[in-house]
């Protein structure tokens, strides 16, 4: 069986630009090729820039007077930060920025290979190629994805862990130094408290902001890879419940879109939250007393990624 591509989404729109690659929705080797461009893109910008910071970096003058975007958040995970976060060695920064930038030109050829030489629609190349192909109503495929998707975020996050706990340590506002945490907060109450603004016994409307030591950070970390991975192998295994497919209705991408906006939304919100209250997370040596452009920034962010959501969701009601 051969699957068409005569007809995809943005067939009945007189405005493509605005549907974005939500006219590559029936073609899954396009939309492959597609994201992982935007993969390529977004490496590249964080590389570019971490580079150009550098080259533009005044030893002794606080980042945040330098007005820097990616080296505060670097300088976090202790790259070249000495005591009371003072940056002694930025070669770091460049080797990360170079690293960036070479992983953008492997996922921009991936992109280019998926637009000119890959199958349109992966089903039709055949063999191993086929078995990454997927209908947006096939609810144990779409599994399949979602699974993988978790598994690499939780991967993720233990990156982090491992960073803190084994490979040269993060940098720690309350002793003013980079060290090890050698004891992460494994203590589900106290992990999951932060979830219902429980700190220290106490109910606070910063709710996760309120962490204040890099112990519950970590611990935090251990926890949500752990969730995410074993999530990541429940969604590969088991299909979605019945009231699942009930509550969250998938027909079409739109609405996968549009949960993944919901989700970037929710994101920006906690965002800007922690970047303008925690100094834990955001220390004052690299962000600075004042925040508030930051916040405002990622709170502006969450309310286009929930509006993008609603437009999204709307569609995928009005289209199917």
């Amino acid at each position: 069986m051969t699957i068409s591509t005569d007809e995809t989404f943005a067939a009945d729109t007189d405005s493509p630009w605005l549907v974005g690659n939500a006219r590559l929705i029936d073609l899954s080797g396009q939309l492959l090729g597609a994201h992982v461009a935007h993969a390529g893109l977004i490496m590249f910008w964080a590389g570019a820039t971490t580079i150009t910071e550098v080259t533009r970096f005044t030893f002794g003058v606080p980042m945040y007077e330098q007005k820097l975007i990616l080296l505060p958040h670097l300088a976090t995970l202790g790259w070249g930060v000495g005591a009371g976060g003072e940056v002694i060695d930025t070669y770091p920064y460049f080797v990360i920025g170079i690293l960036h930038l070479v992983a953008s030109a492997v996922l921009g050829a991936g992109g280019l290979f998926h637009v000119f030489r890959a199958p349109r629609i992966l089903y039709n190349g055949g063999g191993q190629v086929a078995k990454f192909h997927y209908e947006w109503n096939d609810p144990k495929q779409l599994g399949l994805i979602l699974g993988h998707h978790l598994i690499i975020l939780g991967l993720g996050a233990f990156l982090l862990v491992l960073r803190a706990m084994f490979f040269g340590g993060i940098y720690d506002t309350n002793l003013g130094d980079v060290h090890l945490i050698s004891n992460p907060t494994l203590n589900p109450v106290t992990i999951f408290g932060y979830l219902f603004g429980i700190k220290d016994g106490s109910w606070t409307p910063l709710g996760m902001a309120s962490v204040d030591n890099l112990e519950d950070v970590i611990g935090g970390h251990i926890w949500i890879g752990f969730i995410l991975i074993l999530g990541g192998a429940w969604h590969i295994l088991v299909q979605p419940f019945g009231w699942v497919r009930r509550l969250f209705p998938i027909q079409s991408g739109e609405e996968i879109l549009s949960y993944s906006l919901l989700g970037l939304g929710l994101m920006g919100f906690i965002y800007a939250v922690f970047a303008g209250y925690n100094t834990t997370v955001f220390p004052r040596e690299f962000y600075g007393e004042s925040r508030l452009l930051m916040a405002n920034i990622q709170f502006f962010l969450g309310v286009l990624a929930l509006l993008g959501f609603g437009w999204h969701n709307w569609r995928s009601r009005h289209t199917n």
